[in-house]
């Protein structure tokens, strides 16, 4: 089946006000712009991402934070994102903080078709005792607060319940990419893009380079296309648009 689509804004069309939506992206790596940007267009608003963490600067997911389109995240990291922090500290934005690991295995687990699984991370702490502010009142107070989870032990060692994660769409970036859908990620972009790609009822994939079904040695194939519903190709130029967060150099 050919899933390669004209365009970005096609392939997101029927992204509706108040979607869930997965995004791949660790930082600034392997962030679905082209995507973002033609979600950003096409006016969906009300958004719930599930995404490491919510862009920085002005890419990737902090285009649509700064459009005001996004209503809740859950992700690990705020890291220097100073509008992602403003609106979760004013109430305007409603944020599920969680271990780094556990949210990568949410989101496998989800789409493993896995409903829920235990891990000791967060046992003892807010993430199981509840208390997390959720979102704020704007005021210096909590609006509203994380729930208690489920915690139960196994051979001595207690274990919090997490629940699997799946959306209504999830949007990655992939290195290369056939027409089948079956995605190579190039280094720390697969972090969370194979794992966000999973969690989607419709995933979207836009590849920096598309090429033919075969073409990829079948044990290099990091996602399968079962789990890739829609492909965009990027042009050479977009391909090349890749941003850097911290630049660092040696003398």
């Amino acid at each position: 089946m050919d899933k390669v689509m004209a365009t970005a804004a096609d392939a997101v069309a029927d992204v509706r006000d108040g979607a869930s939506v997965a995004v791949g992206g660790f930082g600034l790596s392997g962030v679905p712009n082209e995507l973002i940007r033609a979600l950003h267009a096409s006016g969906a608003a009300e958004l719930r991402v599930v995404s490491n963490n919510c862009g920085a600067m002005d890419s990737g997911l902090a285009v649509l934070l700064a459009a005001g389109r996004i209503a809740r995240v859950t992700g690990s990291y705020i890291g220097s994102n100073k509008e992602f922090a403003r609106q979760y500290l004013s109430g305007e934005l409603e944020v599920e903080m969680i271990p780094q690991g556990t949210l990568a295995e949410r989101l496998r687990a989800g789409g493993a078709g896995i409903p829920a699984f235990y891990t000791p991370a967060g046992v003892g702490t807010q993430v199981a005792d509840g208390g997390l502010p959720l979102r704020h009142d704007g005021h210096g107070g909590v609006a509203l607060a994380s729930p208690a989870k489920e915690v139960r032990e196994f051979d001595g060692t207690p274990y919090v319940l997490e629940r699997g994660i799946r959306t209504d769409c999830a949007l990655v970036r992939a290195a290369k990419g056939d027409r089948h859908g079956n995605l190579v990620f190039s280094r720390s972009a697969r972090n969370f893009n194979p794992l966000a790609a999973m969690a989607g009822r419709v995933t979207v994939a836009e590849v920096e380079e598309l090429v033919e079904p075969g073409d990829i040695d079948p044990d290099a194939v990091h996602l399968p296309g079962i789990f890739v519903h829609r492909v965009v190709a990027l042009t050479s130029e977009q391909a090349a648009d890749k941003r850097i967060e911290r630049r660092t150099v040696r003398g």
